[in-house]
Parts: structure tokens; sequence; C-alpha cells
């Protein structure tokens, strides 16, 4: 394979994001999203409206981040898409519009695990990015997954640690909405939290198995916490916003970082990296970047860029598949749910 001319189109299309990049021999050269706003005002995406939405953007941008990767698409190596897990019809958009293509031009598919995508999203050859060595951890963290991943390969990973309810992106909107936030909360919460005292308000730690994950109990608690006080003061949220904010990422932050430390006292392996939209946490990338001088660990953080759901995590792992030839059969599915 000549690696000069190898151009890998990455298409990603989980949730509400429409996104695709360009990637040549590690270097992104394109990574463009479209978010989908609609979803603000019912407080959570809408599958049936992220699907319609994917419909009109994926042309768009695929057109753009070929332009913007200076290229024509006759220059496309092969074409990588998200084959799961996320909301089906989202899905469904991606994969049969890579699927048309790739046979439209004639070059190889590569379906693309997500979770996958977040891990390999290291290996972008990017300013201010490093890849992590093998063996190491990966604690990927999103709105839909909170997992501890043993990493030995680019394709052998074994997830050691996970969430037995919901996934810690979930537990920070949902925070959200119940302190009045817009959708989506995570971000908002950060925001506030940067201006509070952690220690102000006390949250629970849910007790489980020492490598895995609950926040269904953390939510409830926030739940319980904001009724008695606000019964007590109507105006209680708005006073303390930033140190109910900065208390709750606290707990939430400290208890990941829990959780790590079991996991490397567990396999022994001090490298660590993270991915997921939530890594683009304040927090907790602090709380990592804490961890090198505290514990002697080796930290690896992503570009905010590659965090959140992106189409270059996509390519990249198009590009190292492609070097081995692990080439997918046009009749490949879409799945909802895929495990790692």
């Amino acid at each position: 394979m000549n690696q000069k001319n190898c151009y890998i189109l990455g298409i990603e299309s989980s949730c509400d994001d429409t996104a695709a990049a360009v990637i040549n021999n590690g270097v992104i050269l394109s990574n463009v999203v479209a978010t989908q706003k609609i979803h603000e005002e019912f407080g959570g995406v809408v599958p049936e409206l992220a699907s319609r939405a994917h419909q009109q953007n994926i042309v768009p941008v695929v057109h753009q981040a070929l332009r913007k990767a200076n290229i024509d698409k006759k220059q496309l190596s092969a074409i990588a898409f998200t084959r799961g897990p996320g909301l089906m019809g989202s899905l469904l958009v991606g994969t049969s519009f890579s699927k048309s293509l790739a046979m439209g031009l004639g070059i190889p598919l590569i379906d693309v695990n997500h979770m996958q995508a977040h891990i390999l999203a290291h290996f972008i050859k990017a300013e201010g990015q490093t890849a992590p060595n093998f063996p190491f951890l990966a604690l990927t963290i999103s709105g839909g997954h909170t997992q501890i991943v043993k990493v030995t390969d680019y394709f052998e990973m074994e997830v050691i640690g996970e969430t037995i309810d919901d996934a810690v992106g979930e537990a920070f909107d949902k925070a959200g909405k119940i302190l009045g936030l817009p959708y989506p909360g995570g971000p908002q919460i950060d925001t506030y939290a940067q201006q509070g005292n952690p220690k102000r308000f006390k949250f629970p730690k849910p007790k489980v198995s020492p490598l895995d994950f609950s926040f269904s109990g953390l939510k409830t608690a926030v739940l319980y916490f904001v009724e008695k006080e606000v019964g007590k003061n109507a105006n209680f949220i708005e006073e303390n916003i930033n140190d109910i904010c900065a208390s709750l990422q606290h707990t939430i932050v400290d208890y990941l970082m829990d959780k790590l430390k079991n996991a490397v006292k567990q396999t022994g392996i001090k490298e660590i990296a993270m991915g997921g939209g939530v890594s683009a946490n304040s927090g907790i990338r602090k709380a990592l970047q804490d961890a090198q001088s505290k514990y002697g660990w080796k930290t690896h953080i992503p570009k905010f860029e590659f965090c959140t759901d992106n189409a270059a995590m996509i390519a990249i792992v198009g590009e190292l598949k492609y070097k081995q030839q692990l080439f997918a059969k046009n009749d490949v599915v879409a799945k909802a749910r895929m495990k790692l």
C-alpha cells in the first residue's frame, strides 16, 4: 500500500451528529461535523428526528470533508463507517450511504465499532496528542457508555469494568435537568463547577464491585437533595448553582478515579488513555493529568475535537483496518447494540 496516496473517508452517524473526515497516513486532512440543534427543545435526542437530519446532512458534510481535504472522491482508497453501537435509524443512514459510495467507486468498505474508535482516536497524529503504548487501560466515558478496557493491541480489547445501569454522561445530563439546566446538562455543570466549592455538598459514591460503575443512585440522591433544599428555600438552586455543580462533578470525578486506581492495581498497567464525550470534562482531564505525578501513571488525554462523536476517529480505525486488509462485505448491516 502506498501510504502517500492512501486516503480514507470516515463517516460517523451513530447518534445526532453527522460527521465526515479524511485521513492520510495518520494525519487528519478534514474533520467536519454537523450538529443537530433541534433536540435541545426536547431535552434529549429524538431518534426519528435524528435519522431525518442525517439524511439531510450526510451529502453536504461528505462533500465539505472532501473539499477541505482538497481531494476528489476518485482518490479515496476506502470508506470507513460506524456500524454500531448507536441509534438504529441514525446508523442506517451512514451505513447505506457508505455502502453505496464504496460500491459506486469500486473501493473497499470498512465497518467500525464506535467504542473502539473512541479508544483508537489516540493514534491520530495531531499536535499535543500522544499515542499510548500497548498494553494500556482505556476509560471510555460518554452519554451511552462507561467502561474500563484493557487494550493489548489495536483490535484486541477486553472490557474489565463497566456501568451496571446508567452511563456517566447520562448522569450528568439528568442531574442537569433536575437543576433546570438546558440540554445537554454535562457541559453546563462543568462550566458552573469551575466557579464553585467542590467540598460544599456531599453526594454518595455508589458501592458496586471494584471495577464496575453505577450512577442511578447518584441521580436519585441529587433529586432528593434538590427537592429537600428547594422546599426550604425556593431560590436554593439559583443561589448555590456553582457549589452544587462543583460538588456533583467532584463526586463523579473522584468515583471514576477510584475505579481507575483499582484497575491499575489489578492489572499492573500504568498507561491510561481516555475517550468519549465526557472526556471533554475539565474535572476529569485535570484529575488524569494530576495522576501522572501523584501515582506515576502515564496518561493520554485526547484533543477536544476527538472527544465527542466525530469522523476522525472512524477514519483512523479505517486506516488501521485498511493496513490489515480487514474489509467488510457489502451485505454488512448496522447494529444498534455492538460489543467491544
